[in-house]
């Protein structure tokens, strides 16, 4: 008797292989895409914060714009170049909040004043509270009111730009020639002493005199001239100068100010 050969069966589920290569290839696809939109979205924070840069060093800060820090109000760890402008505007006004209530005392004499300005906060200390007409050395009894500064200011993520001014009065003495040594001189030294602190990082920090050439009131009152006297602490997101790339393209064009992470 012959073996019977057995009849090959027919499958209709071929097509299962076929299939189930195409949903791999598909979900290949899908996850490159992925890894490309989330490198979009990176490049376009960049080019978001380089903008918004650019406008708020163009305008003013405004208090109506005072959103509440994250509930751990630990801005010393945040990143700027990974936060909102909105966020940096919250913290800048604690921070103005913080400051007032530490300095009350000195805010009241009118000696300390904070307000928010182009390119951050402006924490403005008057010559009288601070120093002795014609000298660059920060008054004794003032050191206390630098030291909390300072210790407010080192647990913030932020740059620190330091700024001499005095009034329209000429000044040639031994020590000064004119307003321009005077009010460069008030700032590093302010700068100096906030190093000797250790409370703020030398790379945050930068000192610059401006003479009588940007007062704040008028100097024709002895009023407006003790205003104009002063030396300013402008806290401000960090950013730096590209010195690379100028922005037209052109060596001799403008160079740009861009933020950290550009």
């Amino acid at each position: 008797m012959n073996a019977r050969v057995p009849r090959s069966r027919v499958t209709h589920d071929r097509w299962l292989v076929s299939y189930a290569d195409f949903i791999t290839l598909l979900f290949g696809f899908f996850v490159v895409m992925y890894a490309f939109a989330r490198a979009g979205e990176k490049k376009q924070a960049q080019v978001s914060r380089a903008i918004d840069s650019a406008f708020r060093s163009m305008g003013v800060f405004s208090d109506t714009s005072d959103h509440k820090a994250d509930a751990d109000g630990d801005t010393a760890n945040a990143v700027i170049d990974e936060v909102s402008p909105e966020r940096v505007k919250a913290d800048l006004n604690r921070i103005r909040r913080d400051l007032t209530a530490t300095l009350s005392a000195e805010v009241a004499k009118h000696t300390v004043s904070l307000e928010m300005g182009p390119d951050g906060l402006v924490i403005s200390l008057r010559e009288a509270g601070f120093f002795e007409s014609g000298s660059a050395e920060p008054k004794p009894e003032a050191l206390p009111t630098l030291r909390r500064i300072a210790d407010e200011l080192g647990t913030t993520p932020y740059d620190l730009r330091i700024e001499g001014h005095t009034d329209n009065v000429p000044i040639h003495t031994a020590q000064f020639e004119s307003n321009w040594e005077l009010s460069a001189s008030r700032a590093t030294h302010i700068a100096r002493l906030f190093l000797d602190m250790n409370t703020i990082p030398a790379d945050r920090l930068s000192a610059a005199g401006y003479a009588e050439f940007h007062p704040v009131a008028s100097n024709d009152t002895p009023e407006g001239r003790a205003q104009n006297r002063r030396v300013d602490l402008v806290v401000m997101p960090r950013t730096k100068i590209s010195f690379a790339a100028p922005a037209s393209g052109n060596p001799s064009g403008p160079w740009r100010k861009v933020t950290d992470g550009e």
